[in-house]
């Protein structure tokens, strides 16, 4: 059994938080630099270069990579064999104490922008909290956290729908897309969640945004599931709808197509795309007991 200090889980959230407010993870970043040396697009060509810029200032500087930094949204897996050593806070209250330190960091101090009263007052919080917490019992005696920063822009393009069983993912993906414009501040990668119930199918989405970018990968090997080569086909259809950089046009809108599913009842088809933005930030981490996570700064030569 591992006895996980309550302290070493909020500095754990606190640090992530800052760590991906300026650092862009490696793999988004090395694939921002492939599309760069695709592109044939002269105003595409140049959005990206601003952007992998931007990636480098914010690095060196310790700055958000946008203005626009986030609501928090945080899953947490704790083994069963986990014990806390004190219990007077939830989860989801460790979390929040995380996020309201790292938003208030006076060194690189984070936007709020979380609103209470969503359908009245809309009052901000202050502190960005609360977070969007998941939490799930895994077996084993470590914590696992995924934890990420979505923009309103690229969140506010989610689309959901119960399509029938014989229709197509891909052909609805596409059809979506294609209406989204460039509010969700592309190139960057589409989260799909399919099966289990509505709402369990926009989680789903939203989780597998936390994957590594991997698609060239794919593409080199070739598609060995149903799921993959899904997730091939939407890549090369999405990519061909000419949106672009910054909706600059071009041959690259998406670096990835990620998808989760699960089964569901026989009747449905629950699917839920959830596009992330061009500032992607996410990182993963475990709590085995021995103190607080060690975040590695990505190597600016790389």
């Amino acid at each position: 059994m591992s006895v996980i200090r309550q302290q070493d889980f909020i500095d754990s959230i606190e640090d992530a938080l800052q760590f991906i407010s300026y650092y862009h993870p490696l793999d988004f970043v090395n694939a921002l630099a492939e599309a760069y040396e695709r592109e044939q697009s002269e105003a595409a060509k140049n959005a990206i270069a601003q952007m992998l810029v931007n990636s480098r200032m914010s690095a060196e500087g310790h700055r958000p990579l946008c203005q626009d930094t986030g609501i928090v949204t945080c899953f947490v897996k704790v083994g069963m064999d986990v014990k806390w050593d004190k219990t007077n806070l939830t989860v989801q209250e460790m979390v929040n104490e995380g996020t309201r330190r790292a938003y208030s960091n006076k060194d690189n101090p984070l936007r709020a922008s979380i609103v209470a009263d969503p359908a009245g007052a809309r009052i901000n919080t202050k502190d960005n909290t609360p977070a969007v917490v998941h939490i799930d019992m895994i077996a084993g005696n470590k914590v696992e956290v995924m934890i990420a920063a979505k923009g309103g822009g690229s969140e506010n393009k989610t689309k959901m729908a119960m399509l029938n069983p014989s229709d197509s993912v891909a052909d609805w993906v596409v059809d979506t897309l294609s209406k989204l414009g460039a509010g969700w501040c592309p190139p960057g990668m589409l989260g799909i969640g399919i099966g289990g119930t509505a709402e369990k199918s926009a989680v789903l989405a939203k989780e597998s945004l936390m994957d590594p970018v991997n698609i060239q990968e794919l593409i080199e090997r070739g598609a060995e599931t149903k799921e993959e080569e899904l997730r091939l086909e939407i890549y090369e259809r999405v990519n061909k709808l000419g949106v672009g950089a910054q909706g600059l046009g071009g041959l690259t809108t998406i670096v990835d197509v990620k998808i989760n599913s699960m089964p569901t009842h026989a009747a449905s088809k629950p699917v839920t795309l959830i596009p992330n933005c061009a500032a992607t930030r996410h990182v993963h981490f475990e709590l085995d007991g021995s103190g607080p996570a060690e975040l590695t700064p990505p190597r600016l030569d790389d």
